[in-house]
This record gives structure tokens, sequence and C-alpha cells, in this order.
């Protein structure tokens, strides 16, 4: 006895409409589809149909030719399912509720899944702030103020100036000032904000410069990379000529200012940044890998431009009618960077240092195939495990940097505690990407983490600066200096 009921069984016969043979072929063929019959033949089931017979009209594509909405049809299955006739299309769309997933076509779907979240991983990142400004440039009005603003600061690369900003302010923040280690200190010691503000802006105006620099040189290579295409200069938003008189502006008016407002030894390591990232990273970059040293040489200089500016008002040798002579500028930048307290200074160059190779060559991995491309000698993209260890090897540098900076009593010894979970999460990702060479990935991680490691490293070492814990604990506890001097003569006596 066939398990097969009649295809005719499953229509209810009406009187209005009228059914063709090769309609009834295909709802048979519909009405068997996930069936499986007891021998192994293929063979098509015969249906008979007489020229005359009439059927529901629901079952077959009557209202396809009436308007565009869509009609749903059920048709109860052997299996308790249930399967779909949508009308108003060119196909019959089959929909069983309860037929389940071939072992073999799950494991393949779940292959082309586990391939795809993995390409998702290592897609490059979003366009710079550079190439989003030009972009809203582009659709602003001709001549107007906001496409004007737009093209200049988008040349200052803003996002990259905010950071190394960011890092010069810190370094001039963490510097310990001789009233605050005093236990007799009657007033809160603070440096001078007008020199802050001299810094920070003339600081920010040197880096637009070299920034600037930096694209004038290479529009041609920039319009081969996803990333840097929608430059200013790439798209023509801005002439040569404009571009190359905004750069020696800036960069005359940040060194003046440094000059005039800090110390000349900081306008004079500014104007040494502008030469060094214009005129020797930018063209090492077509040449040699090395430029990615030479690069994280130019990020190094900010935070020492910050330490000099901060141990500058305490200097005997550094008031402005002293600073006349080169002699005496000599002298003055002796004192700011090649004595003992220049320490901090320098340990906080050489974090920024080595911070540099884990960030740069995780955000580079993502593009590395452009940066060959464009004609580019990036450690990325020519030597992949060399550029895994390297990361690796200056994220463990992390670790005995910040314990410097306690030891020579720029920071509290709590900050050891602190920096080293920090850093201990950059180190464990760089340690990933070493392992499995920069693939599932961990590339992208490594990158974010630096991203975050870098603001909470040095928010934490101003936070936990030399003597500012203990001055607060005794404003909060109230203690006077009285009692403090009694306990000290105590002790001496004992």
């Amino acid at each position: 006895m066939s398990i097969r009921r009649p295809i005719l069984g499953l229509l209810s016969v009406a009187k209005d409409a009228n059914i063709c043979i090769r309609c009834a072929r295909r709802l048979a063929q519909a009405e068997r589809k996930d069936l499986r019959l007891f021998h192994g033949s293929s063979r098509r089931r015969q249906i008979a149909v007489e020229k005359d017979n009439e059927v529901d009209r629901a079952f077959f594509w009557a209202n396809a030719f009436r308007g565009s909405q869509q009609q749903v049809t059920s048709i109860a299955t052997r299996d308790g399912g249930s399967r779909s006739l949508v009308e108003g299309g060119e196909q019959v769309v089959d929909i069983s509720a309860h037929t389940e997933e071939p072992p073999h076509r799950r494991r393949k779907r779940l292959k082309a899944e586990a391939a795809a979240a993995e390409a998702l991983k290592d897609l490059p990142l979003p366009p710079d702030a550079s190439s989003t400004l030009s972009q809203s440039a582009a659709s602003a009005p001709a001549k107007s103020w906001k496409r004007l603003i737009s093209i200049y600061l988008a040349l200052s690369k803003p996002r990259l100036a905010f950071l190394i900003v960011l890092t010069t302010t810190a370094s001039y923040s963490i510097y310990p000032v001789p009233d605050l280690l005093s236990s007799t200190a009657t007033a809160a010691p603070s440096l001078s904000t007008l020199t802050l503000l001299y810094l920070t802006s003339g600081t920010f105006l040197a880096i637009a410069s070299a920034n600037t620099l930096n694209m004038l040189f290479e529009p041609l290579h920039d319009a081969k990379m996803s990333r840097t295409r929608n430059r200013p200069l790439v798209r023509g938003l801005v002439s040569k000529r404009s571009a190359l008189l905004f750069a020696i502006a800036t960069g005359v008016a940040g060194t003046t200012l440094l000059w005039q407002g800090v110390n000349p030894t900081t306008a004079l390591l500014g104007a040494a940044n502008i030469a060094l990232y214009a005129f020797a990273y930018t063209p090492l970059k077509r040449l040699h890998p090395i430029n990615t040293w030479v690069g994280a040489v130019v990020g190094a200089i900010p935070p020492l431009m910050g330490w000099c500016a901060a141990a500058s008002q305490y200097s005997i040798n550094t008031t402005p009618a002293t600073l006349t002579t080169p002699s005496s500028i000599y002298e003055e930048a002796r004192e700011l960077l090649f004595t003992e307290r220049a320490i901090g200074g320098w340990l906080l160059a050489a974090l920024l240092f080595a911070w540099q190779f884990p960030h740069f060559f995780a955000l580079s991995h993502g593009v590395r195939h452009e940066y060959a491309a464009a004609g580019y000698r990036m450690l990325a993209s020519t030597n992949i495990p060399m550029a895994t260890r390297v990361s690796l090897r200056y994220s463990l540098a992390m670790f005995p940097l910040c314990l410097g900076l306690s030891y020579y009593g720029i920071t509290d010894p709590s900050f050891i505690v602190t920096s080293s979970v920090v850093n201990g999460w950059m180190l464990w990702e760089a340690g990933r990407m070493w392992w499995v060479v920069a693939e599932q990935g961990t590339a992208r991680r490594l990158f974010w983490a630096s991203v975050w490691q870098l603001p909470i490293v040095l928010v934490l070492a101003m936070v936990q600066k030399k003597g500012l814990g203990g001055r607060v604990w005794s404003a909060v506890v109230g203690e006077e200096e009285g009692e403090e001097e009694e306990e000290e003569e105590e002790e001496e006596w004992v």
C-alpha cells in the first residue's frame, strides 16, 4: 500500500477556477518534496487531470495577475508541518517547519560563518580624522568658513595632534613641584597656567606644520590607500602652494610661542620635531622599515618638551634676561635636559617611544597590503613575525619604565601596582598577537588595548604624583603642621 496521497485529495473542487496539467505537476512536485519513498526510484508520479476538472483557485497563482500583494496558502503535510505557497511571485516557496539541516551542510555553514567572523576582525580601521574632515569640507558650500576651517584642520591631523598635546600636558603636570614635597608648605603649589597655555598652543601649531608637510610630500602615495585617499591635497580641495604657506605659518607661529612663552629649549625641541618628522621620517617610509624607529623618536620628544617647560620655572638659569646669548641658551638646555632633574622627562619620553611600536604595528597590520601597494616599506608589511616580536618586546619594556618613575621619586610607589595592571593587559594582547603571528583578530585587539593603555597610565601618573596623595590626605584629615614637627622632633630624640 502506498503512503502517498493523491494530489487531488488535497484540493477541493470549485466551480469558478480551472487548473492546467502544468500547474498540477508543479503542485505534485511541491507535495512530494519532503517525502522519502521506500524504494530508491526517483520516478515521477504520473497524474492524469482531465481538461474540464476544476479545483480551488487558492492552490495556484490566480492572484498573481490581480495585484502585487502576496498571499500565502498553507497546506498540511504528513509529518505535522506546513507547506506554504507564496502567491504573487514567480516561484513557489517551500517552507517546512520540521525539516532538520543535514550534518554536512550544518558543518559547512558554521565554517563559513567562522571564516566571515575572522575576516571582520581583520578589516582595516575606518578613515582617519583628516579624511572625515575632507568629506565634510567637500559637502560644504564653496568659499564658506565651514569649508575653509575643515580643510586646514584636516591638514593638521587633529586626532594625532590632540594625542601629542595630551602627552605634553601630562608630562608638564607630572613634574614634581619642590614645594609639593615639603611638609611645611602653607599654600597649594602649582605650575603656571599661562605657561601651560603657551605650551599647548605652540605644540599644536608645531604639530600642524609637521603634519601638513607630511601630506604635502606624499599626495600620490596617499591616493593609493583607503584611509588617506580622501585627504585635502589628494582630493584637490586645497592647492600645494596654500598648504605650504599654512605649514610655514604654523611652524613659525608655534616655535615663536614656545620661545617667548615657555623657554628656548622647548622651542628648539619643537622645531627639531618638525624637521625630523617632515624631512627624515616621511622619506624613510619609502626606503627602509627603520622609519618606525625614527617616528618613535618624533613621538618621544613632546613629553620631553612638557618636562622642560615645567622644570624651567624652578631653574635659576632660565630667566628671560639671561637668555640672550648662544652660551646662555646652551647652559639652559644642559640644565633642563642633562642633569639629574631631567631623569623623569627622559623616562616619560622612553615610555612614549616604547608605546608606539605595539600601537603602530597593530594599526598598520590591517592595511599592510595597501602600504606595500603604495610603495611604503613598513615592517608590518615586509616582516610580520618580526613586527610581532618587536611589539611584544616594547610592551614588556613598559614595566621597568613605570618602575623607574617611582624609583626616582616622580610618582608614589602605588603607581607600580596600578600601572602594572594596565601594562599587563597590553602585554597580554601583544603576546597573543606574537603567538599567532597577528592572525585571528589579535592585531585589532592590541590596537585598542594600546589606545586605552597610554592615557590611563598618564592619568594614573598624574593622580599618583609624588607627594600629592599625602597632601590631599593631610587636607582631609586636618593634621596641623605643629603636630607633625613635634612628631619629627620626638623621633629624632629617640
